[in-house]
């Protein structure tokens, strides 16, 4: 398994001899407005992609835990990407507006599991922020509040779970234990709205995730890239080393590539 931080919550994993491109956001540096944030006010994203697009869309797959949320899925993606490319949603919803783009290889996600070439894509529950005041954020801006996590598991792999974009709770302890991953990739850029709503996880939630899957190496990104981000690298990786997790953290840059040993048979 070959795990490459691109940008943001944006990477490519390679997975049982296949390649998947998650959450592709590829629009140039600067291009989009920013979130509204009392913190930053720059445009997104914040940082350029450390690859040509033509390299990065060039997988096997793709998958999209939330489409209409921008960060994960953009106009650059929607034009880079070939339009029988298979594509994984998160739900049926999502697979009829991604077919409504032009997307001819469309596939919804679900609980048991869907194939592609001997992996199954497994759908996990995501909580992206809590409560009404979440809820309210999502209506003022006209965008669906709904995403999901994924698991990648295969014969003689070890078991990849992204958690997607998501704050510690419940269904994430649920698929901790549900599939004992090996690896768990994380955003943890602890991203608010303006009203200081949480709707990712930050330090504490990884801290928990460490926890809860003491096997698991944990990588997280979803770091420096959009403005209503605040936790980036720098205080991630002080605070990683003073709870004594480096050994099993992961922070990479963008463009790093993480590699680990297939799980012995």
């Amino acid at each position: 398994m070959i795990f490459q931080q691109i940008r943001n919550a944006t990477s490519i994993i390679t997975f049982a001899g296949k390649k998947f491109l998650l959450d592709p956001f590829l629009a140039d540096r600067g291009a989009l407005p920013p979130v509204p944030s009392p913190h930053n006010e720059s445009p997104n994203p914040l940082v350029p992609l450390p690859l040509p697009i033509e390299a990065i869309v060039a997988v096997d797959a793709v998958v999209v835990t939330h489409m209409h949320h921008f960060d994960h899925f953009d106009e650059a993606a929607r034009k880079a990407v070939a339009r029988d490319m298979p594509v994984f949603v998160q739900n049926e919803k999502e697979a009829s507006d991604m077919r409504a783009l032009g997307f001819t290889a469309v596939a919804a996600l679900t609980d048991t599991g869907v194939g592609f070439g001997g992996i199954t894509l497994h759908r996990t529950d995501a909580l992206h922020g809590q409560g009404e005041a979440a809820a309210r954020n999502y209506r003022e801006r006209g965008i669906p509040a709904e995403t999901c996590g994924v698991v990648f598991a295969a014969p003689g792999e070890k078991t990849l779970y992204a958690a997607g974009d998501t704050v510690w709770y419940a269904g994430v302890r649920a698929a901790l234990d549900r599939y004992r991953p090996d690896v768990v990739v994380l955003n943890a850029a602890d991203a608010r709205f303006h009203d200081e709503t949480p709707i990712l996880m930050g330090a504490d939630g990884l801290y928990e995730v460490a926890m809860a899957a003491p096997q698991a190496t944990i990588i997280a990104g979803h770091l420096d890239a959009v403005n209503h981000a605040r936790l980036g690298r720098a205080g991630l990786r002080e605070f990683v080393k003073a709870r004594g997790l480096s050994e099993r953290v992961r922070i990479p840059e963008d463009g790093e590539v993480c590699t680990f040993d297939e799980r012995p048979l």
